[in-house]
Protein backbone atom coordinates (compact mmCIF):
# COMPACT_ATOMS: atom_id res chain seq x y z
CA UNK A 1 0.00 0.00 0.00
CA UNK A 2 1.06 3.55 -0.84
CA UNK A 3 2.51 6.01 2.17
CA UNK A 4 -0.55 8.11 3.05
CA UNK A 5 2.29 11.04 2.80
CA UNK A 6 2.81 10.16 -0.52
CA UNK A 7 0.71 12.28 -2.87
CA UNK A 8 0.22 11.24 -6.53
CA UNK A 9 0.49 13.55 -9.26
CA UNK A 10 -2.02 13.03 -11.39
CA UNK A 11 -3.10 14.99 -15.17
CA UNK A 12 -7.02 14.93 -15.60
CA UNK A 13 -7.60 15.41 -19.58
CA UNK A 14 -11.45 16.75 -19.44
CA UNK A 15 -13.42 19.21 -20.39
CA UNK A 16 -16.41 19.42 -18.82
CA UNK A 17 -15.77 21.49 -15.61
CA UNK A 18 -18.98 19.50 -13.73
CA UNK A 19 -16.86 16.07 -14.23
CA UNK A 20 -13.70 17.47 -12.63
CA UNK A 21 -15.56 18.95 -10.21
CA UNK A 22 -16.74 15.46 -9.22
CA UNK A 23 -13.56 13.97 -9.53
CA UNK A 24 -11.65 16.18 -7.57
CA UNK A 25 -15.23 15.87 -4.89
CA UNK A 26 -14.64 11.91 -4.86
CA UNK A 27 -10.94 12.23 -4.09
CA UNK A 28 -11.47 14.58 -1.43
CA UNK A 29 -14.09 12.45 0.25
CA UNK A 30 -11.99 9.05 -0.32
CA UNK A 31 -9.03 10.96 1.38
CA UNK A 32 -6.58 10.17 -1.74
CA UNK A 33 -3.65 12.67 -1.08
CA UNK A 34 -3.26 13.66 -4.45
CA UNK A 35 -2.86 16.32 -6.67
CA UNK A 36 -4.75 17.04 -10.13
CA UNK A 37 -3.43 18.38 -12.68
CA UNK A 38 -6.27 19.77 -15.54
CA UNK A 39 -5.58 19.71 -19.52
CA UNK A 40 -9.17 21.03 -20.76
CA UNK A 41 -8.43 19.25 -24.58
CA UNK A 42 -6.06 17.02 -26.07
CA UNK A 43 -3.67 19.34 -27.71
CA UNK A 44 -3.08 20.85 -23.84
CA UNK A 45 -2.58 17.83 -22.84
CA UNK A 46 0.65 16.53 -25.30
CA UNK A 47 1.85 20.24 -24.78
CA UNK A 48 1.40 19.50 -20.58
CA UNK A 49 3.05 16.09 -20.96
CA UNK A 50 6.03 16.94 -23.69
CA UNK A 51 6.58 20.33 -20.89
CA UNK A 52 5.95 23.00 -24.33
CA UNK A 53 5.61 26.40 -24.43
CA UNK A 54 3.58 27.11 -21.00
CA UNK A 55 4.38 24.16 -19.37
CA UNK A 56 8.19 24.09 -19.13
CA UNK A 57 8.04 23.77 -15.45
CA UNK A 58 5.34 20.54 -15.62
CA UNK A 59 5.08 18.06 -13.27
CA UNK A 60 5.59 14.60 -14.87
CA UNK A 61 2.03 13.23 -13.60
CA UNK A 62 2.43 9.27 -12.41
CA UNK A 63 -1.24 8.86 -13.72
CA UNK A 64 -3.16 10.19 -16.54
CA UNK A 65 -6.95 10.19 -16.20
CA UNK A 66 -8.43 10.83 -20.04
CA UNK A 67 -11.78 11.51 -21.75
CA UNK A 68 -12.23 10.06 -25.10
CA UNK A 69 -14.26 12.82 -26.30
CA UNK A 70 -11.91 15.83 -26.19
CA UNK A 71 -12.10 19.13 -28.34
CA UNK A 72 -9.03 20.14 -30.76
CA UNK A 73 -7.48 16.46 -30.44
CA UNK A 74 -9.33 13.91 -28.83
CA UNK A 75 -8.52 11.17 -26.69
CA UNK A 76 -7.72 8.54 -28.72
CA UNK A 77 -5.18 10.40 -30.73
CA UNK A 78 -4.00 11.70 -27.64
CA UNK A 79 -4.02 7.69 -25.98
CA UNK A 80 -1.79 7.05 -29.44
CA UNK A 81 0.34 9.59 -28.93
CA UNK A 82 1.50 8.67 -25.10
CA UNK A 83 1.64 5.06 -25.88
CA UNK A 84 3.74 6.03 -29.08
CA UNK A 85 6.42 8.19 -27.06
CA UNK A 86 9.24 5.85 -25.47
CA UNK A 87 9.17 9.06 -22.53
CA UNK A 88 5.69 9.08 -22.16
CA UNK A 89 4.40 5.12 -22.61
CA UNK A 90 5.17 4.07 -19.06
CA UNK A 91 3.01 6.35 -17.31
CA UNK A 92 -0.23 4.73 -16.49
CA UNK A 93 -3.43 5.80 -18.98
CA UNK A 94 -6.86 5.06 -17.58
CA UNK A 95 -9.58 5.68 -20.41
CA UNK A 96 -12.69 7.69 -18.53
CA UNK A 97 -15.22 8.25 -20.58
CA UNK A 98 -19.35 8.32 -21.53
CA UNK A 99 -18.96 6.08 -24.53
CA UNK A 100 -19.23 2.16 -23.84
CA UNK A 101 -19.03 1.46 -27.66
CA UNK A 102 -17.21 -1.58 -28.32
CA UNK A 103 -14.80 -0.04 -31.28
CA UNK A 104 -13.87 2.77 -28.46
CA UNK A 105 -12.87 0.15 -25.68
CA UNK A 106 -11.24 -2.60 -27.65
CA UNK A 107 -9.66 0.85 -29.52
CA UNK A 108 -8.56 2.12 -26.09
CA UNK A 109 -6.80 -1.35 -25.33
CA UNK A 110 -5.29 -1.89 -28.69
CA UNK A 111 -3.84 1.63 -27.86
CA UNK A 112 -2.73 0.26 -24.65
CA UNK A 113 -4.79 2.03 -22.51
CA UNK A 114 -4.59 0.86 -18.37
CA UNK A 115 -8.25 0.45 -18.31
CA UNK A 116 -11.14 1.55 -19.59
CA UNK A 117 -13.91 2.65 -16.93
CA UNK A 118 -17.42 4.17 -18.51
CA UNK A 119 -18.70 7.29 -16.85
CA UNK A 120 -22.05 6.13 -14.86
CA UNK A 121 -24.58 8.64 -15.33
CA UNK A 122 -25.97 8.73 -12.08
CA UNK A 123 -24.12 11.02 -9.31
CA UNK A 124 -24.05 8.28 -6.25
CA UNK A 125 -22.53 5.64 -8.92
CA UNK A 126 -20.44 8.47 -11.13
CA UNK A 127 -18.44 9.02 -6.80
CA UNK A 128 -18.77 5.39 -6.43
CA UNK A 129 -16.88 4.49 -9.61
CA UNK A 130 -14.01 7.57 -8.91
CA UNK A 131 -14.12 5.78 -5.70
CA UNK A 132 -13.26 2.35 -6.62
CA UNK A 133 -10.55 4.04 -9.33
CA UNK A 134 -8.94 6.10 -6.78
CA UNK A 135 -8.84 2.83 -4.41
CA UNK A 136 -6.71 0.56 -6.70
CA UNK A 137 -4.81 3.50 -8.75
CA UNK A 138 -4.28 5.43 -5.73
CA UNK A 139 -4.10 2.47 -3.02
CA UNK A 140 -3.04 -0.63 -4.10
CA UNK A 141 -1.01 -0.22 -7.33
CA UNK A 142 2.59 0.82 -7.68
CA UNK A 143 3.11 3.46 -9.89
CA UNK A 144 6.72 3.63 -12.65
CA UNK A 145 8.78 5.78 -10.75
CA UNK A 146 10.05 9.26 -12.84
Amino acid sequence: MRSEEAAVDILLVEDNPGDVRLIQEALNKERRRATLHLAKDGEEAMAYLRRQTGYEGAVRPQLIVLDLNLPRKDGREVLAEIKRDPSLRRIPVVVLTTSKAQEDILRAYDSHANCYVAKPANLEQFLAVIGAVADFWLGAVRLPPE
